[in-house]
């Protein structure tokens, strides 16, 4: 299958890059080079760009895709997690623009195989990293009944989580649950059919938390932040694309403590504390999609933008 990802926000983004063409800027989650191409596009032979993904798929379309760029495209196989170490490999230390567009593509929910949807009866992966050895599989069949309860409560929000990880237990005693399809139908049988009618797929809450588990997705967002402002040059920016109120939620707050990092009370006249603002929030209020973005890509309709420019 072709990998197909329609990037979200995509002018917003790169326009919110405040792009200089000869600087040197990074996608962590480089996709299928959407947002990477109309990055590159406004370079010139100085300016540089590295991609970053831990997807082989996406590496391969996104190769494919930038190939004309030549050599201002570098293009790592590796969590964002891991941006610092892999810019100092290649002997940079400061940036002018990160970008980050989180969750799961819609190559990889597309992909039956991967085991990302519910809509199709696959065994359960869910791996943004196929190199990585543990699966939705080993979530559902070997979590604790507390531990299902705490991940789909917490990561999937859905105030049905302790009767969806009671009948999970419930139905992996009688044999192992190995397919989308065995999970999608016990989380049915877990919810009254009358909150089922008016509130989405009632499988999609929980496939999130345990896609945001397995790939360790909020814990990754919250230990990299700070690292990736500090990677920036004074006057570069870092944009970040989420999907749901939990990656939101810590990229605001991250944001926000990073330009004004005081932690003196506010009866203090004057800081003691010696923390030191990175910078500033550029968007106040998130960046939502346009009517004409929401009409041809229904699956922009939960993306939020914010912005941070280092000082």
């Amino acid at each position: 299958m072709t990998f197909k990802h329609k990037s979200v926000l995509l002018e917003e983004t790169v326009d919110g890059l405040n792009i200089k063409p000869d600087g040197i800027y990074v996608d962590g989650t480089l996709g299928g080079g959407g947002h990477a191409w109309e990055v590159c596009s406004r370079l010139n032979d100085k300016g540089s760009f590295i991609g970053i993904d831990q997807d082989a798929a996406a590496i391969e379309a996104a190769s494919a895709r930038l190939r004309d760029f030549g050599e201002r495209v570098t293009i790592v196989r590796s969590n964002y997690c891991d941006m610092k170490s892999q810019l100092q490999q290649l002997g940079i230390d400061k940036v002018d623009g990160i970008v980050l567009d989180l969750g799961v593509s819609s190559y990889q929910l597309d992909t039956a195989e991967r085991g990302f949807s519910y809509r199709v009866d696959v065994p359960l992966d869910m791996r943004m990293d196929r190199r990585q050895s543990m699966t939705a599989r080993d979530i559902v069949n070997d979590y604790s009944e507390m531990d299902l309860f705490r991940i789909i409560r917490d990561y999937g929000e859905d105030k049905f989580a302790k009767n969806i990880a009671k009948h999970i237990v419930l139905e992996r005693a009688k044999g192992p649950i190995e397919t989308t399809g065995q999970l999608t139908e016990i989380i049915r049988q877990s919810i009254p059919m009358k909150f089922q009618k008016n509130a989405g797929h009632p499988a999609k809450r929980t496939f999130q938390a345990i896609r945001i588990e397995l790939n360790r997705e909020l814990e990754v967002l919250r230990d990299s932040l700070d690292t990736m402002i500090d990677l920036l040059n004074p006057g570069g920016r870092i944009c970040i694309i989420t999907f749901h109120s939990l990656e939101d939620r810590i990229v605001k707050s991250i944001f926000k403590r990073n330009e004004n990092p005081c932690t003196c009370p506010s009866h203090f006249p004057v800081c003691v504390c010696g923390n030191v603002s990175k910078g500033k929030v550029i968007t106040r209020k998130p960046i939502l999609p346009s009517e004409e973005e929401l009409e041809y890509n229904s699956r922009s309709k939960s993306a939020k933008l914010r912005i941070f420019e280092r000082c």
